[in-house]
C-alpha cells in the first residue's frame, strides 16, 4: 500500500510543504525512517533526530520551525495525523466469518454469522455476540452475557455472566469484566466457629458502553447491587482496578496501575496517571486530572489537578514538596537558632 503526501494530506486534513508527489510506503521512527517512509515530530526533545531524520516526510504541528529543503505535512494536531496515517497502512483486522470447530458456543448462544469465534474460545448458555466481532482463542463469554458489533476480543479475556459490553470495544488479553467486587462482612460469632469474613453476594453486573478500550490483565468488577459502569468512548491502560459500582464517566483516561475503590463516580473526560489510588465513595467532577501516584481521598471539584498522598491542589503539592526537600536542613537550623535563643536568655539573666 502507497500514498503520495498529497493523499495523505488530503486525507487526515493537512497540508504539504515541499514535494507533494513523493510516495511513501509505511510510516517509521524518525531515527530509522528511510527515504520511501513518512514519520512524524511534534516534541521538541527529538528536535536533533528530526533534523538528521532520512524520512521522505514527517508529519509537525502547523508552528513547527523545518529545515531547508525537508518535505513535512503540516497538521493542527500532528499526533493525531500520525495515528490516522498509521491507520491507514496498518488497518484494522477484519472478522473471518466462521466459528471454529474447537470453539463451544452453547447451542442457546446467539452468534452473528459475520462475527468470528477462534478455537478454544466458550460462550456460554444465552449470550450474544454482536455483526463482525472477533473472539479470540481462549475467551470466556458467561451466561446472558452480551457483547455488541465490532468488538475486538482478545486471548484470555472473561466478561462474566449477564455483563453488557458495548459497540467498538477492545479488550486486551487477560482483561476481566464482571469479576466479584470486594465485599466481605465481619461476623464475630460465625455460626458459633469463631470470627470470619462473610462474603457478600455481587449480583450486580458490569456494563461497558461504546468505543472503549481495556488494557491487559485490568479487572472491572461487577457491582454488589446495579451496574459498575465504564462510559462511552473511555480509555483504560493495563493493570487497572475499577472496583464495584464505581462509574468511569466518558472520554475518561485511566493509566497503568491506577486504582479506583468502590462506588467513586468520575465525571466527563476525567484523567488519571498512573499509580494514582482513589478511595470509595468520592465524586471526581468532569475534566479533573490526577498527577501519577497521588492518592485521593476527598471529592475533587471540576477541572481541578491534583497531586500527591493526600492529594492536593498541584500548585500546593508544588510548594509542599519543595519545603519537604529541605526539611532536613531545616531542623538543624532551627536547632541551631533554639540553642542561640536559649544563650541569649542565660545572657539576659545575668548568667555569664
Amino acid at each position: 500500500m502507497t500514498f503520495t503526501i498529497a493523499e495523505l494530506a488530503e486525507r487526515v486534513g493537512g497540508e504539504v510543504v515541499g514535494d507533494g508527489s513523493l510516495v511513501v510506503e509505511g510510516i517509521a521512527p524518525l531515527e530509522t525512517a528511510t527515504p520511501n517512509q513518512i514519520s512524524f515530530f511534534s516534541n521538541r526533545k527529538y528536535r536533533k533526530a528530526f533534523e538528521a531524520s532520512r524520512a521522505g516526510a514527517v508529519v509537525v504541528d502547523r508552528g513547527t520551525e523545518v529545515p531547508a529543503g525537508r518535505t513535512v505535512l503540516r497538521s493542527p494536531n500532528a499526533y493525531l495525523a500520525f495515528a490516522k496515517i498509521s491507520t491507514l497502512f496498518h488497518p484494522p483486522v477484519e472478522a473471518l466469518p466462521e466459528v471454529a470447530p474447537e470453539a463451544f458456543v452453547h447451542p442457546t448462544a446467539k452468534v452473528h454469522p459475520s462475527a468470528q469465534v477462534m478455537p478454544l474460545a466458550c460462550i456460554g448458555p444465552g449470550a450474544e455476540v454482536g455483526a463482525r466481532t472477533i473472539v479470540h482463542p481462549g475467551v470466556q463469554i458467561g451466561e446472558g452475557a452480551r457483547v455488541g458489533s465490532d468488538c475486538l476480543l482478545y486471548p484470555n479475556v472473561v466478561i462474566r455472566e449477564r455483563c453488557v459490553v458495548g459497540n467498538r470495544v477492545i479488550l486486551q488479553p487477560g482483561c476481566v469484566i464482571g469479576g466479584d467486587g470486594f465485599g466481605f462482612a465481619l461476623d464475630l460469632e460465625g455460626e458459633g466457629q469463631g470470627p470470619r469474613h462473610f462474603k457478600v453476594p455481587q449480583v450486580g453486573i458490569v456494563v461497558i458502553e461504546d468505543d472503549v478500550e481495556i488494557g491487559a490483565n485490568s479487572c472491572v468488577d461487577r457491582a454488589t447491587l446495579g451496574a459498575t459502569r465504564v462510559g462511552r468512548g473511555a480509555k483504560i491502560d493495563n493493570l487497572v482496578q475499577i472496583a464495584h459500582n464505581v462509574e468511569v464517566g466518558p472520554l475518561s483516561i485511566l493509566a497503568s496501575h491506577v486504582g479506583i475503590s468502590g462506588s467513586t463516580k468520575l465525571g466527563m473526560g476525567v484523567v488519571a496517571w498512573g499509580q494514582a489510588g482513589i478511595v470509595g465513595h468520592l465524586t471526581i467532577g468532569d475534566r479533573a486530572e490526577i498527577v501519577a501516584q497521588s492518592g485521593v481521598t476527598e471529592d475533587v471539584p471540576p477541572g481541578r489537578r491534583v497531586a500527591g498522598s493526600p492529594a492536593r491542589p498541584d500548585v500546593q503539592w508544588a510548594r509542599n514538596s519543595a519545603v519537604f526537600d529541605r526539611l532536613t536542613e531545616m531542623h538543624r537550623e532551627l536547632r541551631a537558632l533554639r540553642k542561640e535563643v536559649d544563650r541569649l536568655r542565660g545572657q539576659g539573666k545575668g548568667e555569664p
